[in-house]
């Protein structure tokens, strides 16, 4: 709705990963251009990790153009971590054009192999690419790594990728995917931008959105300050924030985005309310409660030890007893 009044073809802030939205940082050009190595040269299990809204995602999506152009690459895609082994496999097995219906596991695992052979001998790819992997269980991450098994004297017929989040890295390293671990030919990493790589973020989005004015007009520099420092550099903060404050400034009727703008929009997000620890219960008795245990324990004591008397019956439970005074209730 505020395209026409910031004279935009198209939202720039979407948060749908575009690859024409891509922005080149280093480190998103090398692991794109790790992810590519890795799987042209067949190098089998390849992961990259990183932050929630670093760009994991667009960077997938940039790889599968970038294998879309060659006519000699099959892809299954895999964004749904929430499978059984055997849904996990039907899935994967569908995604590459095989028919499932009917079949067990046995059955698929045989087809597969068939399938993967068959593409080998022809000199063609064939690559798994498994999103929201730190949501993969244990028993799906082993199914991931006997697939791995399928490879000839001199190649890998299957070229996997994982993608996830930083508890991804923290389950290769259990010693019960240390199996795993160790096939991983390629990792790569993706973190946040800085100030300078944000500016130019911007820059970028509005630039692909048709915006014929000097960006800077739009969000001025210590606009582009305020907003890395709400979005600490993640990108898809980054879209948020900027999105809400285009749509702010619209209905003000303004056509510059000030700090102050970016102030409230952070507000309205929350981005400044960090998550505080549950209150723990006081377990710790009061001062009077300790008082009354004490006396307690002093008037039990002095009940349990032996009088000075020669009293034949001072040691009795009914004697004892009778020193001892009631606790308070």
């Amino acid at each position: 709705m505020y395209k026409a009044h910031f004279k935009l073809t198209r939202n720039p802030f979407d948060l749908t990963p575009d690859p024409t939205c891509f922005f080149p940082t280093r480190r998103h050009c090398e692991a794109l251009s790790a992810l590519y190595y890795g799987v042209r040269r067949h190098k089998g299990f390849v992961v990259v990790t990183g932050e929630v809204g670093t760009g994991k995602t667009l960077l997938l999506r940039c790889l599968l153009g970038q294998l879309q152009e060659s006519k000699d690459v099959a892809i299954a895609y895999l964004f749904n971590a929430r499978l059984s082994p055997t849904e996990f496999l039907q899935y994967i097995v569908s995604d590459f054009g095989l028919p499932t219906s009917g079949k067990n596991k046995c059955d698929l695992l045989v087809d597969l192999g068939n399938f993967l052979v068959s593409r080998s001998k022809r000199k063609m790819t064939t690559v798994l690419i498994l999103d929201e992997a730190h949501h993969l269980s244990e028993d799906i991450l082993e199914e991931v790594r006997l697939l791995s098994n399928l490879e000839t004297t001199d190649d890998k017929l299957l070229q996997i990728v994982l993608a996830g989040q930083p508890e991804l890295d923290q389950k290769l390293d259990s010693v019960e995917l240390r199996q795993l671990k160790q096939r991983i030919a390629v990792r790569a990493q993706l973190g946040p931008l800085d100030p300078e790589e944000t500016k130019g973020y911007i820059e970028r989005r509005l630039q692909v959105a048709g915006a014929e004015f000097n960006p800077s007009s739009l969000f001025p520099g210590p606009t582009v300050s305020a907003v890395y420092r709400h979005s600490q550099g993640l990108p898809r903060l980054i879209n948020t924030i900027c999105e809400n404050a285009l749509i702010l400034a619209y209905t003000n009727g303004v056509r510059i985005i000030t700090p102050d703008t970016i102030g409230v929009v952070a507000k309205e997000l929350r981005l400044d309310v960090i998550s505080e620890p549950a209150v723990k219960r006081n377990t710790k008795p009061s001062a009077p409660e300790v008082l009354e245990i004490l006396g307690i324990m002093i008037d039990m004591f002095s009940a349990l030890r032996k009088p000075t008397t020669a009293d034949p019956h001072a040691d009795t439970p009914a004697a004892i007893q009778g020193r001892v005074r009631e606790p308070y209730i």
